[in-house]
């Protein structure tokens, strides 16, 4: 196979790699090959990743990674780096760009594909899911799915543009400006989110979670009110912020039913809900709440490609800081007690080193 340009990064040999190594719970970090790149693609020295909740599903082994996951597979799709090999015709990536990486590859002729929707493909393939993904020294990924910051972004969060996409997705979906904005689940995109809205201009910004931890750092990073559903209510802070008809905008971050039910009872009519949460089962819900208070309910699923990430970009350009929510950091080495942390509930983003 012909390769495009290359920087002189020696013989490579085999690099180490994080791999669910067959059908049972656990990772292993291991030797694999080097990826190799065709027409199109780039090769990435990973720098950093983030742990994300698919991984855990993975990590664990459970029923929705056995309907999705053929092992073996390199894990992982939250990452950044430096691009070292280009394949031939690519001409809008360099080598030496610092890139992130937009975790679903698309196939480009389905309707919503050629309509300019690639968010919506049909056929849509995940990193670190169905194809060999970023828990590694390397990984290669086509040229159209490596984002170029075109300004420097400290590495940590260009690690977890993937999930800070998901964020603004999610927030964006509805104007905020002058809002009153719920979002339920306090977890790093639900806070993420939160700082989102609060730049776009919302008014008020509650969240809710059952974690102490991730509810304290809400509240450290600015948003209104943050809600222990276990000890309070939404309706209670709703009275101490003096509202009067209801949240205006609600972005569902958690998952929860439970959350989603009462995120819509306290809506105000015609107010509109972004669903990222993925339920883990079958969610009720009493739909004539929606139809007779006009509810909108949009869902929500990865970014949209590529104009979230301009967004994405043009935020931290203006100073968006999000970096406050990443709160634990480790080794790629160290890989076991950084899942331990992402699963813990109480910890923030976890990013894991990938540089010797």
């Amino acid at each position: 196979m012909a390769l495009g340009r290359r920087t002189d990064h020696g013989n490579l040999g085999r690099v180490k790699a994080l791999v669910k190594t067959g059908p049972q719970p656990g990772l292993e970090l291991l030797d694999v090959p080097v990826p190799e790149i065709g027409a199109g693609d780039v090769l990435v020295k990973v720098a950093a990743t983030g742990v994300c909740g698919t991984d855990l599903h993975i990590e664990a082994w459970d029923d929705w990674a056995q309907h999705l996951v053929a092992a073996p597979l390199v894990v992982g799709h939250e990452f950044c780096g430096e691009v070292v090999e280009i394949g031939s015709g690519v001409t809008d990536v360099a080598v030496g760009d610092f890139v992130s990486g937009e975790g679903h590859l698309v196939c480009g002729r389905c309707r919503s594909c050629r309509a300019g929707r690639r968010h919506l493909c049909i056929n849509t393939v995940g990193i670190g899911v169905q194809r060999d993904g970023a828990f590694a020294e390397y990984i290669a990924i086509p040229s159209t799915n490596a984002w170029v910051h075109p300004d420097p972004v400290p590495t940590e969060v260009a690690a977890i543009f993937d999930p800070f996409g998901n964020a603004v997705h999610t927030a964006l979906t509805f104007s905020c400006l002058g809002e009153d904005v719920l979002i339920s689940g306090a977890g790093p995109i639900g806070i993420m989110a939160a700082l989102v809205v609060r730049e776009a201009g919302a008014r008020h910004v509650v969240i809710t979670d059952l974690s102490p931890e991730r509810l304290a750092l809400a509240e450290r990073l600015g948003v209104t009110k943050a809600v222990d559903i276990r000890s309070s209510s939404v309706a209670v802070a709703q009275r101490e912020l003096g509202m009067k008809e209801g949240f205006d905008v609600g972005l569902e971050m958690s998952g929860s039913p439970a959350a989603l039910r009462d995120m819509v009872s306290q809506m105000t009519h015609g107010g509109k809900i972004a669903m990222l949460g993925l339920p883990s089962g079958e969610a009720n819900l009493d739909f004539s709440d929606v139809v007779l208070n006009m509810l909108t309910i949009k869902g929500i699923y990865g970014r949209e490609m590529y104009e979230t990430w301009y967004a994405m970009s043009v935020l931290l350009q203006r100073g968006l800081d999000i970096s406050g929510v990443i709160t634990h950091r480790f080794d790629h080495t160290e890989y076991a007690q950084a899942f331990a942390a992402a699963r813990s509930g109480h910890a923030g983003k976890v990013v894991m080193s990938w540089e010797s």
